[in-house]
């Protein structure tokens, strides 16, 4: 099955049985507390931080499992109609679009972030562009094809922290719109993670704005944003779908770009196979690290501010920072 795709029946028979369920079951515990719904985890990190103590929060993509591959449950269903707030991104997981495009009552905040004009240029623009043949070049334009209504385009917007921020401003008029008793806490809770955030941000810059190295190489695209906000470049093993095989005349054209630009570490991902990284590490005697699209989180002791914090490290040695 694609990644992400729902078949029409299914989805409607999901939710006749929801709505059958609807009068005997309830989705959350009767705690008296706003109820909210998150798409996948950087929009449940963002909606305990401002919700705080006010709010139950609920994410539909499971620890450690890739949010593009949801697929909704009859009880995730009846989760999302009795929800008082639901935080989505648009295109990202269309079983969820689907969802929410038939169901009455929740405050629907769908937090797309405007596109970075960093990330619009062409290929030709990009890295590595000079080895592609036009067969070459076009199998790497589908590639930034990602099957998610993302055509073009980088879904990733919360690895920059800045456009996160603006998340929290969203959240916090959703949440005082349904509940305006503590209007006043989501409002401070919003601005303290502001600072968070943007203390987050300036760390970022400051450590990365004395590299000697400019390019990084990383198992798919998650990274554009990053690489926007902070003056490095990525070059992908993948385009933006990580399901996307590489040809070999791919990895050749990596190769050159690793080897022209003394690139010393691949960067792969928890949730994908680091095969292909390795095997190409292997080859050229360089190493593979991680770097964490923070998509999902499998380390309950870790959180958004602690993994983009190791994000950082890891970038400023790859980048020989000073």
């Amino acid at each position: 099955m694609k990644r992400g795709r729902r078949a029409a029946g299914a989805l409607a028979a999901a939710l006749v049985s929801a709505l059958a369920l609807a009068g005997c079951t309830a989705g959350h515990a009767s705690t008296g507390r706003a109820s909210v719904v998150a798409a996948f985890y950087p929009l449940q990190f963002v909606a305990e931080q401002v919700g705080g103590a006010e709010v139950d929060v609920q994410n539909l993509t499971p620890a450690g499992a890739e949010p593009h591959d949801l697929e909704l449950t009859t009880r995730d269903v009846l989760t999302l109609e009795e929800a008082d707030v639901v935080l989505t991104l648009s295109g990202f997981q269309p079983a969820l679009d689907d969802a929410l495009a038939e169901i009455d009552g929740p405050q629907v905040v769908d937090t797309v972030a405007e596109e970075d004009p960093h990330l619009a240029e062409d290929d030709e623009t990009h890295h590595g562009a000079d080895a592609h043949s036009d067969d070459d070049h076009d199998e790497h334009s589908h590639a930034h094809d990602d099957g998610h209504g993302h055509l073009g385009t980088d879904p990733h917007f919360w690895l920059d922290p800045s456009r996160l921020a603006a998340v929290a401003d969203q959240v916090a008029h959703a949440l005082s719109e349904t509940d305006p008793a503590h209007a006043a806490t989501y409002t401070a809770n919003a601005e303290a993670l502001k600072v968070e955030l943007g203390e987050l941000d300036t760390d970022f810059h400051d450590q990365l704005s004395t590299c000697s190295q400019h390019v990084i190489v990383v198992s798919h695209e998650a990274f554009g944003y990053l690489a926007a906000r902070y003056g490095f470049e990525q070059v992908g093993i993948a385009g933006l779908d990580p399901e996307n095989e590489p040809s070999p005349a791919r990895l050749q054209q990596i190769a050159q770009v690793i080897r022209a630009e003394g690139v010393r570490t691949i960067f792969t991902e928890t949730l994908l196979s680091p095969d292909v990284a390795e095997a190409l590490a292997d080859e050229l005697g360089i190493t593979v690290q991680r770097l964490d699209p923070l998509e999902s989180l499998a380390d309950p002791s870790a959180d958004y501010l602690s993994v983009m914090r190791a994000n950082l490290s890891v970038l400023t040695a790859a980048l020989e920072c000073a």
